[in-house]
């Protein structure tokens, strides 16, 4: 079981002091499939990076540390989110420089394995999540492989609360909409998504479609929503990148390229969540009562 660190005193200062800012960047990366070591070896380069452009929390991808399209080879690659393991005991480590969110392949004391993200911070693991949605239809095979998370929570973090989905997971309304409800007010997506659907337009139509996605949640929810996707090839499959950052008024505070690696940074000033909310006070309004009334009307119904 893993457990939220609260740390009230620094949520405090974000919530009494609207001026903090976030340096946040987003490690849009190739992986290279099963190869860990390859793969931490990148993080820590990029860890170093990061630090050095002053960042104060850097997102990778779906899977970063593994690959996505891993199948037989998810038993070997699996890792335990702990300072005596010897990969996520360097990423420990250089999260007492600034903070981290990282894919990987988690197994548990059942040996059941799943896609997640942890969160680190200070040389500890605040939140790991286990991906609740596995796409098993089209060019996706995910539920033959990993088994189901059960969870969404948000989390504290020094810059407030927090709440991290993979892929799949924002592609349903639900998974965002808890973590708003739970108090999260900045959403951190990864994603290892396919390009698909060709068009008329510039992009591909997955890319327009999740970047709408995510703006419509920055905007509905009034929150910070950042989105780090990976890129390259891997057994057929081409991954966009693209990665964005929406702020609480859905506007775009930066995106990174497609289809070419990248590091890219941008400040984010938590003085916003107020001042939007000040304005759009959906959060105020939100009626959680009525939701819980009407879904038990519904799941009942289908009995």
């Amino acid at each position: 079981m893993y457990r939220s660190f609260p740390t009230f005193s620094l949520y405090f200062l974000v919530v009494r002091f609207p001026s903090m800012k976030l340096n946040l960047a987003l490690a849009q990366i190739v992986t290279h499939l099963g190869d860990v070591q390859s793969n931490l070896e990148k993080h820590l380069d990029l860890i170093k990076q990061a630090k050095e452009q002053n960042a104060d929390l850097l997102v990778f991808p779906e899977l970063s540390l593994t690959g996505y399209v891993l199948q037989d080879l998810v038993p070997t690659v699996a890792h335990h989110p702990a300072d005596d393991d010897p990969v996520f005991k360097h990423l420990l480590k250089a999260s007492n420089d600034l903070d981290l969110v990282v894919g990987f392949v988690d197994e548990d004391s059942r040996h059941r394995f799943y896609i997640a993200s942890a969160y680190l911070s200070g040389g500890r693991v605040l939140h790991v999540h286990h991906k609740v949605y596995l796409p098993t239809y089209g060019l996706f095979d995910e539920g033959r492989f990993f088994a189901w998370g059960d969870s969404i929570q948000a989390f504290d973090t020094r810059f407030g609360r927090v709440g991290l989905l993979i892929c799949e997971d924002f592609w349903h309304a639900s998974p965002p909409y808890l973590l708003w409800l739970d108090g999260a007010d900045i959403l951190l997506f990864s994603s290892a998504s396919p390009g698909r659907g060709l068009n008329d337009h510039e992009k591909l139509e997955s890319a327009r479609w999740v970047e709408r996605v995510n703006k419509s949640y920055a905007s509905l929810f009034t929150t910070f929503v950042a989105h780090s996707n990976r890129v390259g090839y891997e057994d057929g499959l081409n991954f966009w990148g693209g990665s964005t950052v929406f702020d609480p008024r859905g506007e775009l505070v930066t995106q990174a390229p497609y289809q070419t690696e990248a590091l890219v940074a941008s400040t984010l000033d938590l003085g916003l969540l107020r001042r939007t909310r000040a304005r759009l006070p959906l959060l105020r309004d939100e009626r959680t009562g009525l939701v819980q009334k009407e879904l038990g009307r519904i799941l009942q119904n289908e009995k």
